[in-house]
C-alpha cells in the first residue's frame, strides 16, 4: 500500500487497480472507506476504465471487429499500473497501452489518477491522453464505498444522502443481464434527501443521468454530515450497495452501462466519450471529510 497524510487525513492506494483503500479521519479515528469485506463485496474504490458496468455479451465492436471487455473495464484488478509520482501530498498513478491491451481495445492510451490531500479533502483526479492516430473512445468513473453506519448506537436507516438542491429524480432500471432498459422508477419528486434502506438496492443500483446536482453528502441524522462527494465533471451518478451491507457506493460517471437496444457499436455508444488523436482529457471529484 502507498499512504500520504496531512493534520487531517490520512490515505492508502493499493497499486493493484491504483484502487483507494483507506481514507482516515486522523481527528476522529474514524475509517470513512468500506474496508472490502470478501464475503460481501471484495472491492473498496474501483476505478472505471475505458467502459462502465457491463457490455452486452461482454463485448463491443470498433470499425468491423469484435473486441472481449469486462465489467467497469481493465484498470480494477490491474497489476500493471505504475507509481509515477510520489509526493508529501499527492500519489500519481499510470497505465499505458500495452500490446496485451490492444488485444481488447484498440487504442494507444496513457491513463492517469492521482489522489491529492487538500485539507480535509481529498482530489481524485484523472487523466486520458489519447497517443493514437484516431479519435478514441471510452468512459470514466469513480466507485468509492463509504461505510455507514459508523457508530455503534446507530443503524443503516439512520443514514441518507443529501443533495445540494431539490430534485425530481428518476432511476433507469436494469433488466436480467444488467442492461440499462427504458424503466425508470421515481426517486425523488422536489425533494433532496435520499434516506438509506436495506432495499433500496434490491434490484441493483440507482442510476441517474444528466443529474443537475454536483454535490451530495453522506448524513445521520444522529451524528451529522460525514462526508460530502462532488463531482462537477460527470454527467451521470450512480448509487449502490449490496443489499444489506453496511456502506454506500457514491459513483461519478462519465458514461453508462450498455443500454438493452445497443447494436455494441462504441462509436455509438450511449454516453461514450471521444478523444482526438494527441489530446488529453480530465474529470475529477473531491471527497470532503467533515
Amino acid at each position: 500500500m502507498y499512504q500520504i497524510k496531512n493534520e487531517f487525513l490520512s490515505i492508502a492506494v493499493n497499486p493493484v487497480g491504483a484502487e483507494l483503500s483507506s481514507i482516515k479521519n486522523l481527528e476522529t479515528g474514524i475509517e470513512h472507506l468500506w474496508q472490502g469485506n470478501p464475503e460481501i463485496w471484495a472491492s473498496q474504490a474501483p476505478n472505471l476504465f475505458p467502459v462502465i458496468g457491463i457490455l452486452k455479451n461482454g463485448e463491443y465492436n470498433f470499425e468491423g471487429k469484435t473486441y472481449k471487455m469486462p465489467k467497469h473495464g481493465f484498470v480494477r484488478h490491474n497489476e500493471n499500473i505504475q507509481l509515477k509520482t510520489e509526493t508529501e501530498n499527492e500519489l500519481v498513478f499510470e497505465l499505458s497501452y500495452s500490446e496485451e491491451s490492444l488485444q481488447h481495445y484498440p487504442f494507444k492510451f496513457n491513463f492517469e489518477i492521482a489522489f491529492k490531500l487538500k485539507g480535509k479533502n481529498l482530489e481524485v483526479s484523472h487523466k486520458v491522453f489519447n497517443l493514437d492516430t484516431k479519435t478514441m473512445y471510452f468512459s470514466l468513473g469513480g466507485h468509492p464505498a463509504f461505510n455507514a453506519p459508523l457508530f455503534e448506537n446507530e443503524n443503516y436507516e439512520d443514514y441518507y444522502l443529501e443533495f445540494d438542491q431539490k430534485l425530481d429524480l428518476r432511476s433507469y432500471l436494469l433488466n436480467e443481464e444488467g442492461l440499462v432498459s427504458e424503466r425508470t422508477k421515481g426517486i425523488l419528486d422536489n425533494e433532496n434527501k435520499i434516506w438509506l434502506k436495506k432495499d433500496l438496492f434490491e434490484n441493483d443500483a440507482l442510476i441517474f443521468k444528466n443529474i443537475t446536482s454536483k454535490k451530495v453528502a453522506l448524513k445521520s441524522k444522529i451524528s451529522g454530515t460525514v462526508l460530502s462527494l462532488e463531482y462537477p465533471d460527470f454527467k451521470n451518478l450512480g448509487i449502490w450497495a449490496k443489499p444489506g451491507a453496511p456502506y454506500v457506493c457514491i459513483e461519478p460517471w462519465l458514461g453508462i452501462a450498455d443500454v438493452e437496444g445497443t447494436d455494441q457499436n462504441l462509436k455509438t455508444k450511449e454516453g461514450i466519450e471521444q478523444l482526438e488523436p494527441g489530446k488529453f482529457f480530465e474529470a475529477g471529484y473531491t471527497i470532503n471529510i467533515l
